[in-house]
């Protein structure tokens, strides 16, 4: 069956990272649309209607967080786009940048045009250096070409855009810690509410929506929000962009609708489980989402079909685990991960990681106890309920859908002092 292409339609183009290429494809033609026949309240209508939500994990409706920044009276007002990408897992961001800046661009451009914002900043991770020098010839072409800067395409109407790198803290992705870096400050979420789209970016009325969301924008306003609308799950419309990776025959980018079921986006699209082993696990959306067993893939995914069996859709980031790892290391090098990215501001997520990570060490080298995994529970649930940010309230993930789902791989550790499967 063919679904259709929207976010990754020019990237297989050669030079598809330059201006003239997107032109040809048909790029800005959805920025001289909004400039030519639409006002601010039409384009943000258009965007509501379509059903648009972020694609950054949150999934909060675009329009509406649109809206919200337009009525607010306080100016100046920013768009930012969240490039911050260090999901375990996630890699769709860092093809779109290099390969389609400019979808990028004109997005920010629409959104910055509909909520009367005059400056964005495209915040990137470190580590994408080649994405950060794509992205700032990307906005030199730009505003050769008028697309962005001052009168643009000779209307009334400024905008422009400066590219930030961060310095490769995961918890930098997340909106608030995200401003506070882009500030010059230490990156430490902030306590919500206010929002930042009430009280962003130096306090002011900011939009912040990540890549892929970004790069859907105009092709919306082109197409039309029913087109839009009627593709993939009816609360979540769309296409979504799926970082297919671990045991696999075939992980890369999969640009399907959404809803589409995940255990079809594994055998059908990945091609099954590498070297003819089993599937054991899945986690759907990054390490962060928490995972699935082999009985549970049969699945949509939906935000709310995978919130019902304790998991998330996140970023769409899906990583296979066939039948032959130790789900125990899994969790052990999950908790290490999180542990090194807490920004340490609160005490749930600074003393949860720290003491989960330490206990899932003591269990690795065969000196856990039983009392061990209540004692992870409870700390689990203390960083779920009392968490500043998304870091903490989803950094036990991991651990507990393990201890739920493969409990033998725990007992043979704790009860054996051995690992199951290394001792093959």
């Amino acid at each position: 069956m063919d679904y259709p292409s929207i976010t990754l339609r020019n990237i297989k183009e050669p030079d598809s990272h330059k201006i003239n290429t997107y032109l040809k494809s048909g790029g800005y033609k959805g920025l001289t649309r909004v400039l030519d026949d639409m006002v601010p309240e039409e384009v943000i209508g258009s965007i509501k209607r379509s059903g648009l939500r972020g694609r950054g994990g949150a999934s909060f409706p675009t329009g509406l967080k649109w809206e919200f920044a337009r009525r607010d009276r306080n100016f100046p007002k920013y768009i930012v786009c969240n490039a911050d990408e260090g999901e375990p897992g996630t890699f769709k961001d860092r093809i779109l940048i290099e390969k389609d800046p400019f979808a990028i661009i004109e997005g920010m451009t629409i959104a910055g045009f509909s909520v009367g914002a005059e400056k964005g900043y495209i915040y990137i991770r470190g580590e994408y250096v080649k994405g950060a020098e794509i992205l700032r010839k990307a906005i030199k072409e730009a505003k050769e070409k008028n697309f962005l800067g001052k009168n643009i395409q000779g209307k009334d109407f400024n905008f422009d855009l400066d590219v930030y790198m961060g310095a490769g803290s995961y918890i930098c992705g997340e909106e608030t810690a995200l401003i506070e870096s882009l500030e010059g400050n230490v990156g430490y979420s902030r306590i919500k509410p206010p929002f930042p789209i009430n009280v962003g970016l130096w306090d002011k009325p900011t939009v912040l929506n990540n890549v892929e969301t970004f790069s859907l924008v105009a092709p919306i306003i082109v197409n039309g929000d029913e087109w839009f609308s009627n593709i993939g799950a009816r609360d979540f419309p769309g296409t979504m962009i799926y970082s297919l990776s671990g045991h696999v025959n075939k992980p890369g980018l999969y640009e399907l609708p959404t809803g589409i079921n995940l255990k079809t986006i594994i055998y059908e699209f990945g091609g099954g489980i590498k070297d003819g082993k089993k599937l054991k696990a899945v986690f759907p959306g990054g390490l962060s989402s928490g995972c699935l067993n082999e009985n549970e893939i049969d699945i949509p995914m939906d935000h709310k079909a995978l919130a019902k069996v304790g998991s998330m859709l996140g970023s769409g980031a899906i990583i296979v685990i066939n039948d032959e790892t130790c789900m125990v290391e899994i969790a052990r090098r999950g908790m290490k991960f999180f542990r090194h990215e807490s920004c340490g501001k609160c005490v749930p997520c600074r003393e949860g990681t720290f003491w989960i990570s330490k206990i899932m060490l003591r269990i690795v080298n065969g000196e856990g106890k039983k009392e061990d995994l209540d004692l992870i529970k409870d700390l689990g649930q203390g960083m779920k309920t009392a968490a500043f940010c998304g870091l903490g309230l989803a950094a036990a993930n991991p651990v507990l859908s393990i201890i739920k789902n493969f409990p033998k791989d725990f007992e043979s550790h704790i009860n054996d002092k051995k690992c199951a499967y290394n001792n093959k």
